[in-house]
Order: C-alpha cells, then sequence, then structure tokens
C-alpha cells in the first residue's frame, strides 16, 4: 500500500507543469534500468537483430527504387514534413511498424519482467512458444490495422485543414506533430497494455490522461525512431521507458 501511495505522489508531481520532461525522461531511465538487470537483455538481442535485418532491407530498397516514389509520398505531406526530413519520418514510421510487430512476442517478455521488477507484479505474457509467438503476432497486427486506420482518419483532417488560411498549414504542422506522437505512445505503452486487453479508445483514453507528460514520453520516441540507425536500436529502448511509463503514470490510476 505504501509503494501504490508513493508511486501516486511521483505520478501528480509529473502532471505538475515539468511533467512533459519529466515524460521526456523515460529513455534515460530506461537506459539505467537495462544497465541493472542484464537478464532483461536475452529480450533485447533477438528483436534488435531483426531490426538490423529489417532496417537494412528497408534502406537497400530506398537506394535500389530509387527516389522519385519517396518524393512524390514527400510531395503529398504538408510543406513542414519535407521541410523537417519527411523521408526520415516516413521510414522511421515503417521501421516502426515491423520492428514492433515482430518483434512483440520478446518485447511482451520483458516489459511483464520490468514490471515485475518495478511494482511487484504483472499481468503474464504469452509464453515464447511456437502458438504464443503466434497469438503475440495476431493480435500485433490487428493493432497495427486499428493504428492504421486512426492514421487515416485523422490525416485526411490535418490535409483538409491546409486549406484554411494564413494559420491552415500551422495548425496542421502541430497536427501531424501530435499524431506521431500519439502513435507512437501507442507504440511503446502497447505491452502493458496489451496484456491487460484494454480496447483501442480505452488506450487513447490513458494517453489523453496522461498528459503532458504522455506527450513528451511520445516526442522523444518519435525522434528516436526517425533518426536512421538510431531508430534500430531505439525501439527496444523506447518499449523499456514505455513500460517505466506505465508504471509510473498509469498503473497507479488504474482499478485493481
Amino acid at each position: 500500500m505504501a509503494e501504490i501511495e508513493s508511486l501516486r505522489a511521483r505520478m501528480r508531481a509529473r502532471r505538475a507543469p515539468g511533467g512533459l520532461l519529466a515524460g521526456a525522461a523515460y529513455h534515460l531511465w530506461a537506459l539505467v534500468m537495462l544497465k541493472r538487470a542484464p537478464r532483461l537483455w536475452r529480450y533485447v538481442l533477438i528483436p534488435i537483430l531483426v531490426n538490423i535485418v529489417v532496417g537494412a532491407t528497408v534502406y537497400l530498397g530506398l537506394l535500389l527504387i530509387g527516389m522519385r516514389a519517396i518524393d512524390g509520398v514527400v510531395a503529398g505531406l504538408p510543406g513542414w514534413a519535407a521541410a523537417l526530413g519527411g523521408l526520415l519520418l516516413a521510414t522511421g514510421f515503417v521501421l516502426a511498424r515491423f520492428g514492433v510487430v515482430l518483434g512483440s512476442p520478446w518485447y511482451a517478455k520483458l516489459s511483464e519482467d520490468l514490471e515485475q521488477l518495478r511494482t511487484g507484479q504483472a499481468p503474464p505474457a504469452e509464453p515464447l512458444s511456437a502458438a504464443g509467438i503466434m497469438r503475440d503476432l495476431t493480435r500485433a497486427l490487428l493493432f497495427e490495422l486499428k493504428k492504421l486506420l486512426l492514421v487515416i482518419a485523422v490525416g485526411l483532417l490535418l490535409l483538409l485543414l491546409n486549406l484554411v488560411p494564413a494559420v491552415g498549414t500551422l495548425l496542421a504542422a502541430f497536427g501531424w506533430i501530435a499524431l506521431g506522437a500519439t502513435i507512437a505512445c501507442l507504440d511503446f505503452l502497447e505491452s502493458p497494455l496489451e496484456r491487460r486487453r484494454l480496447r483501442f479508445c480505452a488506450r487513447l483514453g490513458l494517453i489523453r490522461r496522461s498528459l503532458p507528460a504522455s506527450a513528451g514520453f511520445g516526442l522523444v520516441c518519435l525522434g528516436l525512431i526517425s533518426i536512421p540507425f538510431v531508430n534500430l536500436l531505439a525501439i527496444p529502448l523506447c518499449v523499456t521507458a514505455g513500460t517505466l511509463f506505465f508504471c509510473d503514470q498509469i498503473w497507479p490510476d488504474m482499478p485493481a
């Protein structure tokens, strides 16, 4: 009980004006946690190898196909996205999709062990067996579909917002950043939330109630997966940070 009250106090403090920075700091805490608990690396190394293979394939594909098709995609984005490197954002988005799905069985176990260390309890993840891995991959694919539908729906509204004179482009820019950060939160909070079988709308609600800390967390995740080659190693780090964020910011407020 004392531990829960302590977590609640920390949660209230991180929702103060400094909550945005507190949410962004979870990636540093994730590095510390991985250093202190070397046994967690057994759930990190295989996904990293998968990410390297997928990343090499994606980057090589960009070189072989050429930049014409990519330029067409970037040209369809708002002007700010091209200026900030729409290609990097698009590539990072693709890598995150593959990395999160293919690594989901190992990330689920990583998250379970982390939550056990942090809170002393955790709903069990699927076992790392053929059947368990298939169930994890199936649920991850369905979750990706829901995220894709969210991106399409909100993205169409943001494209229309560009038609508003004067301020439309600026508002759309902030909208795209907010959408990217939200998707990043869904990506890297997925493991602890999926083990509780929460619905998609419920997950969005938890992210909203965790503001502004969730915004800081999501923005850092979005930045890390947009940096070439760094993004190959960033996904396990973001999953670790996401579980720590869940334990501090979301779990204390959830019903027993």
